[in-house]
């Protein structure tokens, strides 16, 4: 979504919280088409093993969905070897909104790879944008560049994801993917070549460093989400939008932070929020919830 330029130099992204920066990037965002809201839904599952119903449910009554509201968390301990990726909240799918903006990037660095060569002036400048500012006009050509949908989808099968669904002609906000696809999209990129998960080495080094390094420098009025968990700096990307046909909200934060001594993988997914404002909130709730979950299991 389209939001205002910040200055050049940008603080660490810790735990701030959304006020003013709220109302004013909800005047900016330009709406796109999506499907109704579903009620929230108590089922749970991770990618390598199911979580307890109750689990869920404690999930779902401390992050308190309201109305129309749904929300899903997933989380990987990056210090907990063997553990998996736990899921709180149905894994279904989700407009991406802008989170697609780190997928869009990494494809395009896939195809540079392939072609042997690193990204152009004008590459690095429309992937700076769109993913510190959230740039729409940058991901628009850079959606352009990777084959829009069919070339999102080419990559994601390197980059291990199984369950994103690139959006219709150049609607890549309306991407359709789930909070485990997008733990994997996060190993992907946070994860070493030797690394376990699908994706590992699809990316070399230098690419992965280049994306991390783009998301630790998220504008200021931006750095809301999951980084409300984080004890320390922290890489992210965020996304939102509003339905036409229904004037709810979605609402999404992925990302890595560091708290209690551990690094995490997060991705919070949500739509059906009354307001930007609320979304944010919901949001921000269920990464804390998620991620104090996960340090306990």
């Amino acid at each position: 979504m389209p939001h205002p330029s910040s200055p050049s130099s940008r603080p660490p992204r810790g735990h701030r919280r959304v006020a003013v920066g709220v109302t004013a990037l909800a005047a900016s965002v330009a709406t796109l088409l999506s499907t109704g809201a579903l009620t929230p839904t108590p089922a749970a599952a991770t990618t390598a093993a199911a979580r307890p119903d109750s689990a869920t449910a404690d999930f779902l009554a401390q992050v308190r969905p309201r109305g129309a509201e749904r929300v899903t968390a997933a989380v990987l301990d990056l210090d907990a070897p063997g553990r998996g990726t736990a899921v709180y909240g149905a894994d279904t799918a989700y407009d991406t909104a802008s989170i697609i903006k780190v997928d869009i990037l990494a494809a395009l660095l896939l195809l540079a790879q392939d072609a042997g060569r690193g990204l152009t002036a004008q590459e690095r400048t429309r992937a700076e944008a769109m993913i510190e500012r959230s740039d729409n006009a940058a991901a628009d050509a850079l959606w352009r560049s990777i084959g829009l949908a069919p070339g999102l989808e080419a990559a994601n099968k390197r980059l291990g994801l199984t369950s994103t669904q690139g959006g219709p002609g150049a609607r890549w906000g309306l991407t359709r993917t789930t909070a485990s696809d997008q733990i994997r999209l996060l190993r992907a990129v946070f994860e070493p070549a030797s690394g376990t998960s699908a994706g590992a080495g699809a990316l070399t080094a230098q690419s992965r460093n280049y994306l991390r390094t783009l998301m630790s420098r998220v504008v200021d009025e931006q750095s809301w989400g999951v980084s409300v968990a984080a004890r320390t700096a922290v890489e992210l990307k965020n996304g939102w939008l509003q339905r036409t046909t229904t004037g709810l909200w979605d609402v999404n934060s992925i990302g890595r932070v560091a708290a209690g001594g551990h690094r995490y993988l997060v991705a919070v997914l949500s739509d059906g929020s009354t307001s930007m404002k609320d979304g944010v909130s919901l949001v921000e709730r269920a990464a804390r919830t998620a991620i104090s979950s996960a340090a306990t299991r």
